[in-house]
């Protein structure tokens, strides 16, 4: 039985069949519903494809470069990634460039390097290429002015020569009247403050404004808001619709300086870039209606609307920039790996049946189910996540190819955290350093772990003094010996199980000395540390001829205490 998600340009997503109608996210809908704008059907593995009228599925996440990707960011850009190979279509990543005064040096280049490290590179970008390009607003300048005049000739938008200093003005009439911001009743989302523009130059006859034109006035064009909007089908939200002709004046679309706002140049470059299915924040919610009655305007078929839950703290707060290092930067920086980042933003939203820890990218496209994302705020527990980097950590070091990316990651880092002191070069041998990562898998939530203090026996031959050696026991001699003898044994053939019994017994040949002290002493010898790893596998790791070479040292003390 084939599974189908219909799709139209109204943005509707259906789910499973529903008495007649189609479920999704958390309403009911009717079964009839658009015109044609193509479907969506899951097929059996190995034969899923996706189209609309439009043609294939085409995503887009559009950060701005006012500053660095950070996990809000990262989880957008991840569902639109995830949803586009889910229905073998196009991810494509755009700038949205035009507030050039907010723009930070170096963040562009960022957002794309973050998108790669994540593992969810973009197929079309600045730095891809692509054919409907370019992907910087800012040298799509040509296109805005275009559709801006078009606008401007069917009457649907107008010239405004409303000076800085005016609008300032009923910026502050309205505060002092408590009118701003003004939002919907009852609005889900108080994100954008709407302060009124009484929309003045929209009833300026046409010689006044080709008399300011011809003398050089400063001025903006404004999309002439109209009563009437369409509801219109959000796949996670369901029906809206946003009568924001009564909540603000008629919004900003060309700038003085020639740049366009987002609401135009959004629509704009989804037009033109083919772009399907918009997901984006909840945020946006409110705007769509705005972005509908341009649509209108232009004549255009919109693409289907999607807008994402919030992610929030696990306290429900906002995410907040300032509260401390969500850019991914950051978590780069600390030893994070991408995929436990992934893991942790989709595990604590929606969007899946379950939700279990340790999903690959690979699982999480086939797992994902639109139907299932929810309206509620996805709450993230940053807490968690050493507990899901040990998870993908442990499977990194399992598989065969990704264990080599981490030796040699980890050669580079212990070269770098003890210059000079590492005195036998072994320990950065391929052989040790994957012992050392088998032996630890499971343990560690991240590679920086083994540069702490704790693992520094690994990597550097412990200090330790004959006066330690007195106060554990006066049988140190003895217990040496017989360890040295133990390894000779042995030989090579040092395993976790089979040493933990043998070292029982060495301890039971001693005359005073308690088992719990004879463990100390070893690990004084292997490790200068009282913690750490059993004792067992301190020996494991360190190889037959390591720890014959650190209680060979601990017998000359002992023997001359």
């Amino acid at each position: 039985m084939s599974l189908w998600f219909g799709w139209c340009g109204r943005c509707v997503l259906h789910g499973a069949r529903h008495r007649g109608g189609f479920r999704t996210g958390l309403r009911t809908l009717p079964a009839a519903i658009g015109s044609g704008a193509g479907e969506l059907r899951s097929r059996p593995a190995g034969r899923r494809s996706c189209s609309t009228a439009q043609g294939d599925v085409r995503v887009r996440f559009a950060p701005s470069p006012t500053g660095f990707l950070h996990l809000g960011g990262l989880r957008t850009a991840l569902y639109n990634y995830i949803f586009a190979k889910k229905y073998e279509g196009v991810f494509i990543l755009r700038l949205e460039d035009t507030d050039q005064s907010r723009l930070v040096p170096g963040a562009a280049e960022s957002i794309e390097d973050m998108l790669e490290w994540a593992g969810i590179p973009p197929d079309e970008s600045p730095r891809q290429g692509g054919p409907l390009g370019p992907y910087l607003q800012s040298e799509r300048l040509e296109l805005y002015n275009q559709t801006a005049q078009q606008l401007i000739e069917s009457g649907h938008a107008y010239y405004c020569f409303c000076s800085p200093q005016r609008l300032e003005l009923l910026k502050k009439e309205a505060l002092r009247a408590g009118q701003t911001p003004r939002q919907p009743k009852h609005s889900l989302f108080p994100l954008h403050p709407y302060y009124p523009y009484d929309n003045r130059c929209r009833h300026l006859r046409a010689d006044q404004v080709q008399e300011k034109l011809a003398h050089g006035a400063s001025h903006v064009i404004r999309f002439r808001l109209e009563t009437g909007v369409e509801p219109f089908q959000d796949l996670v939200f369901g029906w809206n619709r946003h009568e924001v002709a009564q909540v603000e004046g008629d919004p900003v679309v060309m700038k003085a300086d020639g740049f366009p706002t987002y609401h135009l140049a959004n629509i704009v470059d989804d037009h033109y870039m083919k772009i399907s299915h918009v997901l984006r924040g909840s945020e946006w919610l409110i705007s769509t209606s705005k972005h509908l009655l341009m649509y209108r305007a232009l004549g255009w078929q919109p693409p289907t609307f999607g807008h994402l839950p919030l992610l929030m703290n696990k306290d429900g707060s906002k995410l907040s920039k300032r509260q401390g290092d969500i850019f991914i930067q950051s978590f780069q920086r600390d030893g994070i790996l991408p995929e436990a980042l992934l893991d942790i933003t989709t595990n604590c939203g929606s969007g899946f049946s379950t939700n279990r820890m340790g999903r690959r990218i690979d699982e999480l496209i086939s797992e994902f189910n639109p139907s299932k994302i929810t309206t509620h705020s996805a709450l993230l527990d940053l807490e968690k996540l050493p507990e899901f980097n040990r998870i993908h950590l442990q499977q990194r070091i399992e598989d065969t190819q990704q264990s080599q990316f981490l030796i040699k990651e980890l050669q580079g880092q212990l070269q770098q955290a003890y210059p000079g002191k590492i005195q036998d070069k072994d320990v950065l041998h391929e052989d040790y350093i994957r012992r050392v990562l088998q032996l630890r898998k499971g343990h560690i939530s991240s590679l920086k772990e083994l540069l702490s203090p704790t693992y520094s026996y690994l990597w550097v031959r412990p200090s330790f003094s004959s006066q330690q050696v007195a106060a554990l026991t006066a049988e140190a001699h003895l217990i040496t010996s017989l360890v040295l003898k133990l390894i000779a044994e042995k030989g090579e053939e040092l395993t976790l199980d089979h040493l933990s019994k043998d070292l029982k017994t060495l301890a039971k040949q001693t005359k005073v000395t308690k088992y719990r002290e004879v463990m100390k002493l070893l690990r004084l010898a292997l490790s200068g540390l009282q913690q750490g790893p059993s004792v067992a596998e301190m020996m494991v790791s360190l190889g037959p001829a390591e720890v014959s070479h650190r209680f060979q040292r601990l017998l000359q003390l002992s023997g001359s205490s």
